[in-house]
């Protein structure tokens, strides 16, 4: 069978905004949020990407983030890896001069996706009720492009992840390890004081589109 010229992904929706997290938070940034996910975290802020979404050429998913006249993009979703020409867009991307980051659940393999994209993959704690879906190959292909992040619900969910900090040796696996609190469950402050007072080798993170506009769709 002929492998199609111009191949096609779901998505729900392409914008442009400020990154919310990661190394990069507060750089303008074009998302391109991929459709579907096979993960059905507690804490889950994007049900809305789980179905639907428009099929769309990889033309013209270029063409639309070509005319946000930014140079960084953060393919999200969903998650993303579900679509396999996922890797064929991270791919272009790359071809095409842009700085690219990828959010993946870690759930799927992130052996083939391209070296210059800084993957940022969750490591999900007990609280999401998905921990079991982490597939832990994925931890010797990291590289220190790359990015882990935990999102933290409770004191067990930070236990186990400086657990996993400590038994993984992330810090020198990747550039940045990030725990972020579950936002309206744990208290920022709560698990700031918990890092400081353990002195863990982590960046501590707020989602800042929440902050600015309550995670809104197109934000």
């Amino acid at each position: 069978m002929t492998a199609s010229l111009d191949p096609t992904l779901r998505i729900t929706e392409i914008f442009h905004s400020l990154q919310g997290e990661a190394r990069s938070v507060g750089l303008p940034t074009v998302f391109v949020r991929l459709t579907g996910c096979p993960l059905r975290c507690v804490w889950c802020d994007t049900e809305y990407a789980f179905s639907g979404g428009e099929i769309l050429s990889l033309d013209q998913i270029l063409t639309q983030i070509e005319s946000f006249g930014c140079l960084r993009v953060c393919v999200t979703g969903g998650e993303p890896l579900a679509q396999p020409e996922c890797l064929v867009l991270l791919n272009r991307l790359c071809e095409e001069g842009y700085e690219v980051s990828l959010e993946t659940s870690g759930a799927l393999p992130i052996a083939d996706v391209d070296k210059r994209v800084s993957r940022v993959m969750d490591l999900k704690a007990p609280d999401s009720g998905e921990s079991h879906r982490n597939l832990w190959d994925n931890i010797a292909e990291l590289t220190l492009h790359d990015q882990v992040k935990f999102v933290i619900s409770s004191r067990r969910d930070y236990d186990w992840a400086c657990f996993k900090l400590d038994e993984l040796r992330l810090s020198d696996r990747v550039g940045d390890v990030l725990f972020s609190p579950t936002h309206g469950i744990l208290a920022p402050q709560e698990l700031a004081q918990w890092l400081l007072h353990d002195r863990v080798p982590a960046r501590f993170q707020l989602q800042l589109h929440k902050l600015l506009w309550n995670d809104a769709p197109g934000h």
